[in-house]
C-alpha cells in the first residue's frame, strides 16, 4: 500500500512545471531545441486559427525536440465529429500523442457538433486512440461564461467520465495572481467530491502591462483586479512581475501539506519562453520530473 505519507519524505523541495506555446512557435521556433528539458510538457494552444495539418506539424516537432506534445482540443472549435476523429487520430498516429488539454474554447455559439467539454471527450475518440492523459479546464477564480455551481457540475461530470475510461483525468487551471485563492479553490474540490490531480496556472516573468493585456483577453476579470490592485502606482505598472509572488506560496502549500491536490503547476509563457525557461531554471523546476504527489488512485490505494 502507498500512502501519501509515506511519499512526503521523497518530495522534492520545488514544484514541478509544464508550458505551452502557440502552433507556430512549435513549428518555427529556433528557440525551441534544447531550450526545456527532455521530457517537459509542452501544450501547444487552439484558438481555432490554425488547421489539422499545422497542429499536427506542431505536436510532431514537439515530439522530436524530446518534450512530450500536449495539444489542445477547443470544444466549440471544433466542426464535426469526422474532424476531432481525424484529428484525435492523427495526433496519436503521426505526431505519438498520448497526452491532451480539452477545454470549451470560448465562443458565445459554437462552430459546429460540439457544445461542451463532455460531448467531445463522451465520443469515445481518445480511449480509441490510446490517449492515456486528459486535462480538463479548471476555474478558480470563475468565468464569465458560466456559475460556480454549473462549473462544479461540470467537473463532477468529468470525474464520472474518467471513472468510465481507460484515461488519467487531471484539472488543469487557468492563470491568476491570487495565490491564496487558487489554493482554497483546488482544496475544496473536496466537499464537492471531486477528487482529481490539479495543475495551478501561473503566470511567467513579463511586464505588468502584459498581463493586464492577456487577463483581459482570457476573461480573467478577478485577477486583473487583483493585479491592479497590487500595482501600487504607475511606475510598478512598467516594471516586471514576479512569479515567486503566486508561485511561492503555492509550493510551500503542496510542501507542506498531504491532503492538497495540487501537483504542479502550469506556465503561460506571456513575457517569452526564453525568459520563462530561464526563471524556472533558475529556481529549480525544470529539474523536476515527476510531479510532487503520487495520482489520486496510488494516494487511495
Amino acid at each position: 500500500m502507498t500512502t501519501v505519507v509515506e511519499m512526503k519524505s521523497h518530495r522534492p523541495d520545488r514544484i514541478a512545471a509544464s508550458i505551452e506555446v502557440a502552433p507556430r512557435q512549435a513549428v518555427e521556433s529556433t528557440d525551441l531545441p534544447g531550450l526545456f528539458p527532455h521530457g517537459t510538457d509542452v501544450y501547444i494552444t487552439d484558438i481555432g486559427t490554425d488547421t489539422t495539418d499545422t497542429l499536427v506539424k506542431a505536436a510532431h516537432r514537439v515530439r522530436d525536440l524530446g518534450y512530450v506534445p500536449v495539444p489542445h482540443f477547443a470544444s466549440r472549435r471544433l466542426t464535426t465529429r469526422g474532424v476531432l476523429e481525424e484529428r484525435v487520430k492523427r495526433m496519436s498516429e503521426e505526431a505519438g500523442v498520448h497526452n491532451v488539454l480539452v477545454i470549451g474554447g470560448g465562443l458565445e455559439r459554437q462552430a459546429g457538433d460540439f457544445s461542451s467539454t463532455m460531448e467531445v471527450l463522451e465520443t469515445g475518440y481518445f480511449d480509441k486512440y490510446g490517449i492515456s492523459k486528459i486535462g480538463i479546464a479548471g476555474h478558480p477564480e470563475g468565468s464569465p461564461d458560466f456559475t460556480e455551481e454549473v462549473a462544479i457540475q461540470a467537473l463532477r461530470l468529468k470525474k464520472s467520465f474518467a471513472e468510465r475510461s481507460d484515461a488519467q483525468l487531471r484539472i488543469v487551471t487557468q492563470f491568476g495572481f491570487d495565490a491564496r485563492k487558487f489554493i482554497s479553490w483546488a482544496d475544496g474540490l473536496h466537499e464537492h467530491g471531486i477528487d482529481l490531480p490539479v495543475h495551478l496556472g501561473v503566470a511567467g516573468p513579463a511586464k505588468i502591462t502584459t498581463l493586464i493585456k492577456f487577463a483581459a483577453m482570457c476573461g480573467v476579470g478577478n485577477s486583473l483586479n487583483f493585479l491592479k490592485k497590487n500595482a501600487l502606482s504607475l511606475a510598478t505598472l512598467a516594471t516586471s512581475h514576479s512569479p515567486e509572488t503566486v508561485v511561492g506560496p503555492i509550493e510551500q502549500h503542496v510542501l507542506s501539506s498531504s491532503t492538497t491536490p495540487i501537483r504542479q503547476i502550469h506556465v503561460f509563457a506571456f513575457g517569452g519562453l526564453k525568459k520563462t525557461s530561464e526563471w524556472l531554471e533558475n529556481r529549480g523546476s525544470w529539474d523536476i520530473k515527476t510531479s510532487l504527489y503520487p495520482s489520486a488512485t496510488t494516494a487511495q490505494n
